[in-house]
């Protein structure tokens, strides 16, 4: 798909380079408008962060196209970022604020839509406290309108239940960075994936959900003169499983088990970096005791269906690489055990010392195009620059610095996400303000949600799109989108890109960030307070650079046109860093830990909370498509993309479709203890295995979330969407699939040999 797009665009495959004329380009098709401008800037789907150039013709954004420049994407798109242009004046684009009126959702000016939400927010909070109104945001939003919003909702609604929708997709791997490290921040780059000899993905269907990153690992042979070994760790044979020199079909959320298991292997044969060991970590002798009293190859074996000589070769092949690099995505950080599952992948890298050197490190790729702007600035988990609540100092530091009273910063983070939903469900919080997220459709457990939703005395939603969320909305604040408005995005290695703004907002709509201070003005002195320098977007980033100062995460370095010249700059930037820096924990730069060293952890794998049984034999896994983008609210009117994936599917094993007489085509309903999902087309694949079944999540006509077990990681609180017990039903069996299931404590997955090039080499030799 990418390579047809590529040709179409007039890309030559092998440079990247642009081979033909805009003359030529859109005398290719007649109804195309040929734009009377290019304007630079930056995706705004995924975590990857490609530059590309947005065309304007009479004020509207009309196309696309790759920057070849640009160190990232290097002149190449996705499906969704080719077509990024036709979201902008989609037909489910909200013009207009609104308020609902007589059971109806009717266009409204600004000043009735903040005097009513304004009005009602001091009424609930006079009658039920600060904290009973609460806010969700997102991982979409510029960092600039994530500070704003924060700031706002924090320090001038003073309530600390404010949360991100990033706590459904990277909290666990920001709680296991600090754990590890003492901070969050992923510390490598992408071009580690160009100079590594051993790739490692871990729960990372990179091949769908990050395409562009392909690039990097293509560019490895020419650098380093022979091609990296590439492992694969994933119960799905996904797309990216084809890249695989080693596939690993573990058993679902066993990875943990796995990084313990390669632990025991490689300090049993002596395979481990004694040196940086000493001189880089701490918890070494606890760390080595747990691992060698609990994870042998053997149980390590029964727990995650990898044969034990395979556990062997591959602890050989990532110990002695000179350089290994692992990367993870949501198939490590939806568990609930994923912050924990984080800092064993941690932990492998710390004992073979592939740590701070080139193409060595453990690496967490983003989903959402800002997760890290809001990770750094947005106010939910810490105070913006990585500063803790309960530290008294750091709040002192930050109140000096935006010129506000100490004791107007929270000593404490409020509820997280699915808290959130808990505390409106047993009428705790009375108002909750939604921007830019789309929970009836993203959310586990939709019959609790939809439950504590209507409890509710007021459902505000700020968003640019008519969600199935907007749609129950009791007011919405119309906001502007990707090419409507200037500021930055940060993405998985940390470059922050410059967003430049490309088009006038759609209709009444405004961007997030002038919502927010506009709304601000309706909260007597709070406008005053908290905004009165902050006219625009660059003043706000200037505040941004003021708060990161001499913080890992330090902008303070930075300008957008710094940023727009170097094609985005990796923090921490300063007067050390002038053009940022390249990887975290290189030699001589500390951890954020007492005694600088990171921590090496005894975390333990724990079986699933809810296992298959007679009446739900089968385990469920979910994830995303290449075409649509997490509930579609952006990507569903675009023809395209909609074309290539307009619905929900099921992909099953031809074991478990005989047993139930289906074939691909084929219609069936896939149940759980809290619901059923019907009509689901179904896909009869080898990619899973047999007593497995996998759905992507974007689709709300199939609502594959509702059937979502409710069971939240305890320290991230991210959720675990990768695994539940389900039955699936078929016209010729209505009674699904019936099939034993082995008592507890048994291995519940037939152990799948290890089909690799790399062993069918060795065992040759």
């Amino acid at each position: 798909m990418i390579t047809k797009l590529k040709d179409f665009l007039g890309l030559d495959i092998k440079t990247d380079k642009y081979k033909k004329s805009d003359d030529a380009l859109f005398g290719k098709v007649s109804n195309f408008k040929k734009p009377d401008e290019w304007v630079r800037s930056t995706c705004g789907y995924c975590g990857v962060g490609c530059g590309l150039y947005i065309g304007v013709k009479d004020g509207r954004p009309v196309y696309t196209k790759g920057d070849p420049t640009h160190p990232v994407s290097q002149g190449t798109l996705c499906p969704k970022g080719l077509t990024e242009h036709e979201m902008v004046d989609s037909t489910n684009r909200i013009t207009t604020p609104m308020i609902r009126k007589d059971g109806k959702l009717q266009a409204t000016e600004w000043d009735e839509t903040f005097s009513t939400v304004s009005q009602q927010f001091k009424e609930i909070q006079a009658k039920h406290g600060k904290g009973a109104v609460a806010c969700i945001s997102t991982g979409q939003l510029l960092t600039e309108d994530f500070y704003t919003l924060g700031k706002f909702v924090q320090l001038g609604l003073e309530s600390n239940n404010y949360d991100g929708n990033t706590t459904l997709c990277m909290a666990s791997a920001v709680m296991g960075y600090k754990q590890t490290f003492g901070s969050d921040g992923p510390p490598a780059s992408y071009e580690d994936f160009s100079h590594a000899d051993v790739i490692m993905l871990i729960g990372a269907n990179i091949a769908d959900n990050h395409p562009i990153l392909k690039l990097h690992i293509a560019k490895n042979k020419k650098i380093t003169g022979k091609k990296p070994t590439i492992i694969v760790v994933d119960p799905r044979h996904s797309k990216t499983a084809n890249m695989a020199d080693i596939f690993v079909p573990l058993a679902p959320r066993s990875d943990l088990a796995l990084m313990n298991g390669l632990c025991y292997i490689i300090l049993e044969q002596g395979w481990e970096d004694e040196k940086f060991i000493a001189e880089r970590t701490s918890g070494y002798l606890a760390f080595k005791k747990h691992i060698m009293s609990n994870y042998p190859p053997q149980e390590v074996s029964h727990i995650t269906g990898i044969e034990v000589k395979e556990l062997y070769e591959l602890a050989k092949v990532y110990a002695k690489a000179d350089k290994a690099l692992s990367a993870w995505t949501m198939g490590v950080n939806q568990s609930s055990i994923g912050t924990d599952t984080v800092s064993a992948i941690c932990n492998l890298a710390l004992i073979t010392g592939n740590l701070g050197k080139e193409g060595a490190a453990p690496f967490s790729i983003t989903g959402q195009c800002n997760a890290m702007g809001t990770r750094e600035f947005g106010f939910t988990s810490s105070i913006p620059g990585y500063r803790n609540f309960a530290s008294g100092t750091d709040r002192a530091i930050f109140a000096d610095i935006i010129n506000v009273p100490t004791e107007l910063i929270p000593t404490q983070r409020g509820y997280a996400y699915p808290q959130i939903i808990d505390a409106i469900d047993r009428g705790e919080i009375k108002a909750l303000w939604i921007v830019a997220t789309n929970p009836l459709v993203s959310f586990p457990d939709q019959n609790k949600l939809r439950r504590a939703l209507k409890k509710l005395d007021i459902l505000v939603v700020q968003d640019a799109f008519m969600s199935e969320t907007a749609e129950l909305a009791d007011v919405i604040f119309s906001a502007a989108t990707w090419s409507e408005k200037e500021g930055t995005y940060t993405n998985s290695e940390r470059r922050c890109n410059y967003a430049k703004k490309a088009v006038e907002p759609l209709g009444k709509t405004m961007s997030d960030a002038n919502i927010v201070i506009e709304f601000s003005k309706y909260f007597e002195g709070k406008h005053e307070l908290l905004f009165k320098d902050l006219k625009s977007s660059r003043d706000i980033f200037e505040e941004m650079k003021r708060v990161s100062a001499e913080r890992l995460c330090d902008y303070s370095g930075m300008s957008y046109e710094l940023i727009e010249e170097l094609g985005g700059i990796q923090w921490p930037c300063n007067t050390e860093y002038p053009q940022g820096k390249k990887r975290l924990y290189t030699e001589g730069f500390k951890c954020n830990t007492q005694d600088g060293r990171a921590k090496l952890l005894a975390v333990d794998w724990k079986p699933l909370a809810e296992s298959c049984n007679p009446s739900f034999p089968l385990t469920l896994n979910t994830g995303r498509t290449v075409e649509q983008w997490h509930t579609r609210t952006k990507t569903k009117t675009i023809s395209l993309l909609n074309d290539l994936a307009p619905e929900a599917w099921v992909e099953m094993n031809p074991k478990d479709a005989d047993k139930l007489e289906v074939k691909s085509g084929d219609r069936i309903t896939i149940g759980s203890s809290r619901g059923e999902v019907k009509n689901i087309i179904v896909k009869v694949t080898e990619v899973v295995r047999e007593g497995d079944a996998f759905v992507p999540f974007h689709f709300s006509e199939q609502l594959i979330n509702s059937v979502i077990i409710a069971d939240f990681d305890p320290k991230s609180f991210e959720p675990n969407f990768k695994q539940c017990a389900i039955n699936i039903y078929s016209q010729a069996h209505p009674e699904g699939i019936e099939q034993k299931v082995k008592i507890s404590g048994e291995l519940s997955y037939q152990s799948i040999q290890t089909t690799t090039k790399y062993i069918k080499e060795k065992e040759e030799s």
